[in-house]
């Protein structure tokens, strides 16, 4: 797979990866709004760590994750890209994959199990990629 290729597919992946925390958003807002609506596997935000915590408060941390992921991860593909500055998109992607991975981990069993494996499994390959296989595009688009 060329670099240009692979610069896409990582774009792609960081887009999509930060829209969907973006859905996790709305799916928790939609609970709040409308608590008796079938939401298709997703439930009130609660952690398996913290069972004290009150569902407002774990909405809110929740909330907090899953914005800084979906406004990290989508700024870090703009990076990728070109679009942005270059040199934001590695820390940026790593911080991002931290918050959700942590995220993930505090509210384990609140939303449907492949959503759950699904963004955990990007989050370990954004961490492997930057920081274990320290991948680097050649170049940026447009340069």
């Amino acid at each position: 797979m060329s670099d240009q290729n692979l610069r896409i597919l990582a774009v792609v992946v960081l887009l999509v990866h930060g829209l969907g925390h973006g859905g996790a958003l709305g799916a928790l807002a939609w609970i709040r709004a409308r608590p008796g609506a079938d939401t298709g596997g997703w439930h009130a935000a609660r952690s398996w760590l913290l069972p004290s915590m009150t569902t407002n408060a774990a909405t809110i941390v929740a909330s907090a994750c899953w914005t800084v992921a979906f406004g990290g991860f989508v700024i870090a593909a703009f990076s990728l890209w070109g679009v942005l500055p270059d040199a934001i998109w590695r820390p940026l992607s790593v911080a991002c994959a931290l918050v959700s991975g942590a995220g993930i981990i505090l509210f384990a069993g609140t939303w449907p199990l492949l959503n759950t494996l699904a963004a955990m499994l990007v989050n370990i390959a954004v961490l492997i990629a930057v920081l274990v296989v320290s991948w680097q595009p050649a170049n940026v688009a447009g340069s």
